[in-house]
């Protein structure tokens, strides 16, 4: 259901099979085409740690039609403790394609780097920077950056936009970290006591969870969560919401009726499907891309 423009679904499973379908196939064909990665591009130095993104250009016929591209920063997630950027590459395959420049950001992880939660977040700042800075060159509208992520990933896009500290001590604070919208994945939003990640974020989490740090100017966003989701309860991201809506910031909520943590990946195709279409959706109404693919 919707009302005041805001969208609360619980979706079923499965979606109506002739909609899933064509969607299915309309997403095959955009997977079909010939997208590659264009380039990889260094854009942090630390000690003997290169930081890495992989870009995705939009494609040169929706560059044409409108000029420099909306960028879309993804952030893997894995709990601060693993993962890696394939995890969103079909995301930034069909984005790609549908007129948005994409980056699938590395970034410092506990498993391979030996870090904290507190430099996951350093590096997700620097990345937005890096990207706004060379705007020109990526041939991307800086006022239309989409952060995107799921679980600790969600955390880092939601508290680029959200969170003032853990700033990189070399970083260039005068080009903003902020994202323009926000796509969240079962995103990581509360670190308080009770909420996920807290033996390791403790008494900082005031200054690095999100949910403890919504104002007033807070980005446009749509979260996608599952009901049975064992690390993310429903009724945080209702709050979350709530919250949203008071500071005057539009957030929509979409819950999906008996998925689990993770549901939206592409290896479940059905509600990797749903999710992205009303990424789509959320992202036409804001004006950063065109009528969907029919």
């Amino acid at each position: 259901m919707r009302f005041d423009g805001k969208a609360i679904r619980c979706q079923p499973y499965p979606p109506n099979p002739m909609i899933r379908t064509f969607f299915v196939f309309a997403v095959s064909f955009v997977w079909l085409s010939v997208v590659q990665a264009q380039e990889i591009r260094i854009y942090k130095e630390i000690d003997t740690t290169k930081l890495a993104m992989t870009v995705y250009r939009a494609s040169a016929e929706t560059q044409k039609a409108g000029g420099m591209a909306p960028a879309m920063v993804f952030f893997f997630g894995g709990g601060w403790t693993g993962g890696n950027v394939a995890q969103f590459e079909p995301h930034a395959r069909y984005f790609s394609q549908r007129g948005i420049t994409c980056f699938l950001v590395d970034y410092r992880v506990q498993s391979r780097h030996g870090t904290s939660p507190f430099e996951s977040l350093q590096d997700a700042k620097i990345a937005i920077r890096y990207i706004r800075a060379h705007g020109d060159a990526f041939g991307i509208d800086a006022d239309r950056i989409i952060a995107a992520g799921g679980s600790a990933g969600g955390h880092l896009a939601a508290a680029a936009a959200l969170v003032e500290d853990y700033d990189d001590d070399t970083d260039d604070t005068t080009i903003s970290c902020i994202p323009n919208a926000l796509v969240l994945f079962n995103p990581v939003i509360d670190n308080g006591p009770g909420g996920y990640g807290y033996e390791r974020i403790g008494e900082a989490f005031p200054r690095f969870s999100p949910l403890h740090n919504i104002r007033a100017g807070a980005p446009p966003t749509v979260l996608f969560l599952g009901t049975a989701d064992r690390l993310i309860p429903v009724e945080t991201v209702q709050y979350y919401r709530v919250v949203m809506e008071k500071v005057g910031s539009r957030c929509d909520l979409f819950l999906y009726e008996g998925a689990g943590h993770g549901f939206f990946n592409y290896g479940n195709i059905d509600y990797y499907t749903q999710t992205l279409r009303e990424s789509d959706r959320f992202l036409q109404s804001i004006g950063y891309l065109g009528s969907e693919i029919e």
